[in-house]
């Protein structure tokens, strides 16, 4: 590995960290460095689900005030880890080739759901006049799912949370990045372990993303937390729809 590409990994773990934490899809910027410097398709996919796992923990120090009542969160744990188990297991059984075919269109998926929650509140019952069973119901399935996905792909995984929580919570922004930061370093503790063990990791690139990611993420949510709820509506809209484009039309050309 030399200086170039040392350098290419540096700079971009420090920026996947920051816009991960602060609006998600960090995981966006280093996958493709980790093609670039010559890594399979498959092992760029683990590699950047391990490297990454750090910056979720720094995300989680950065805003932890704005973080629900354990309350809310602590029974959605054993959900976020069977998801993920799952989804882990079906990136190394499944080619290599499908997961580039259908992540584009989730991660528009999830963006168009954010930026649409307004009409999907009148259409599916604003969050604050669900039953507390079909809340909690929700909230599951949400984080079920993202731990498939972060499993399976995990880069956009902040996009696809965001837009799923947001659908469930009747809060503020800041508190929905807050949940989906927590959600996210426990998913990825989860793919470091079963990566580690089954998974074609390249330590060596990991170890100069992890450390990088660390200090973007922490610098990452402090930056979110003075964002009014509306710009970081946007700046994450705005994320995702750009990310979304970028990978249908890499698939398109």
């Amino acid at each position: 590995m030399d200086l170039f590409e040392v350098t290419l990994l540096v700079v971009g773990g420090f920026a996947a960290g920051a816009v991960g934490a602060a609006a998600g899809g960090g995981g966006l910027i280093t996958f493709p460095v980790l093609i670039l410097i010559g890594l399979p398709p498959v092992s760029a996919v683990v590699t950047n689900t391990v490297a990454l796992s750090p910056g979720s923990f720094a995300a989680v120090l950065g805003n932890r005030v704005d973080l629900p009542d354990r309350r809310e969160w602590l029974p959605l744990l054993p959900t976020a880890v069977v998801g993920t188990v799952a989804g882990s297991l079906l990136l190394l059984a499944a080619p290599a080739r499908v997961f580039e075919l259908v992540v584009p269109f989730l991660v528009l998926g999830a963006t168009a759901t954010l930026a649409l929650q307004g009409p999907l509140w009148r259409l599916v019952g604003h969050p604050r006049d669900l039953g507390p069973r079909r809340r909690t119901a929700t909230l599951h399935a949400v984080v079920g799912a993202g731990g498939v996905y972060c499993g399976y792909f995990t880069a956009a995984l902040g996009l696809v949370m965001i837009a799923g929580l947001a659908l469930a919570m009747d809060t503020t922004m800041a508190r929905v990045n807050a949940l989906k930061n927590l959600m996210g370093a426990l998913m990825g503790s989860v793919t470091v372990v079963v990566f580690g063990l089954f998974g074609p990791v390249n330590w060596a690139a990991a170890a100069l993303l992890a450390p990088a990611a660390l200090v973007g993420g922490y610098a990452g949510a402090r930056w979110a937390r003075r964002l009014p709820s509306a710009v970081l509506k946007t700046v994450i809209v705005a994320c995702g729809t750009t990310v979304g484009l970028y990978l249908l039309l890499r698939e398109l050309t």
